[in-house]
């Protein structure tokens, strides 16, 4: 713990781009879901 090796920064930033995918790729999915339900609608 607490290792400042560039390896362990890696690991981090990694882990952060990571994240910010997964909440995007949530976003859109919830987008869709409302698309599709809105075009059921009609």
């Amino acid at each position: 713990m607490g290792d400042k090796s560039p390896k362990s920064n890696q690991k981090k930033s990694s882990q952060k781009q990571a994240k910010t995918s997964s909440a995007n790729q949530q976003k859109t999915a919830a987008v869709a879901a409302k698309q599709s339900a809105f075009g059921k609608k009609k």
